[in-house]
């Protein structure tokens, strides 16, 4: 049985060449799908020169952007059903080596385990970031594993993601967490912190104005987000993952009255969120 990695990357052409440097491209028992989606610049030509001629290394050109959208495509049209284990990650990160083999090697060691979750190694909150996942169970979309025997399971249900759903991982721990029930099942051991893969990110720089513009528009996302688990998290308490609609903009008309701009500077941000959710109804 083989193991798949998706690659999540859009507008990345400046860091997939050294996202795909830091993984174990020439590993024949492993199927790497670089998934380039709604990007306009040279990502998908630089993976292919990343990629060289190695069969195992895919990369897939997708013209409509948004990960949930492509972890759904990911998933449920490009994976066979019958991988040992699939792995998650961003093609903004680099992997610490033997990360691939630590995810692998922990979820077959616990069989009664759904997801892991790999560690993060920089930035200024690190050793916070780290004891939240231990503590939560939470997963890091920049990377994380799920076991095969879950993914089918997924697949067998027909379980997909809202397509514009803002971040794969909080919903994704949750269907790990509750094994695709609702939040009355959940149990922690179901997700596992796993010490021995971790994931460098790109961090903020006052020297780099570009990560400014970065962070401005990942700041406005984690409000959609904020706004989004509200209404994610009354679903899976009620219904479950087979409540959950094909868009969340669908659901919004009324959810939107009821909310307002928290205090303080992330305020500045919400209000950013509430009027372009508002214009996705």
């Amino acid at each position: 049985m083989t193991v798949a990695v998706g690659i999540f990357a859009h507008q990345e052409e400046r860091r997939i060449a050294a996202c795909l440097a830091s993984l174990p491209l020439d590993r024949p028992d492993t199927i790497f799908h670089v998934l380039v989606n709604g990007t306009s610049d040279a990502t998908a030509g630089r993976a292919r020169a990343a990629a060289g001629d190695r069969p195992h290394v895919i990369v897939h050109d997708i013209a409509q952007g948004g990960k949930a959208r492509t972890w759904n495509h990911f998933v449920h049209d490009l994976l066979t059903g019958r991988e040992r284990a699939v792995i998650f990650m961003d093609g903004d990160a680099e992997i610490a080596a033997g990360s691939t083999d630590a995810l692998i090697a922990d979820l077959a060691a616990r069989p009664n385990a759904n997801a892991a979750a790999g560690m993060p190694m920089n930035g200024r909150k690190v050793e916070l970031y780290r004891a939240g996942l231990r503590a939560e169970g939470g997963l890091f979309g920049d990377l994380y594993a799920l076991s095969g025997r879950f993914v089918a399971a997924i697949r067998a249900r027909g379980l997909r993601l809202p397509d514009d759903l803002i971040g794969d991982d909080g919903l994704v721990a949750a269907w790990a967490h509750t094994d695709l029930e609702d939040d009355s099942q959940w149990a922690h051991d179901r997700v596992l912190a796993c010490e021995g893969a971790g994931f460098f990110a790109e961090q903020v720089s006052l020297a780099r104005p570009s990560t400014w513009l970065m962070q401005y528009k990942r700041l406005i996302n984690y409000s959609v987000r904020f706004y989004q688990n509200r209404i994610v998290s009354d679903i899976m308490a009620r219904e479950g993952p087979q409540g959950l609609p094909r868009r969340m903009a669908s659901l919004y008309g009324a959810w939107l009255p009821r909310w307002r701009p928290r205090p303080g500077l992330v305020g500045w941000f919400d209000r950013k969120a509430l009027a372009r959710m508002r214009k996705a109804q």
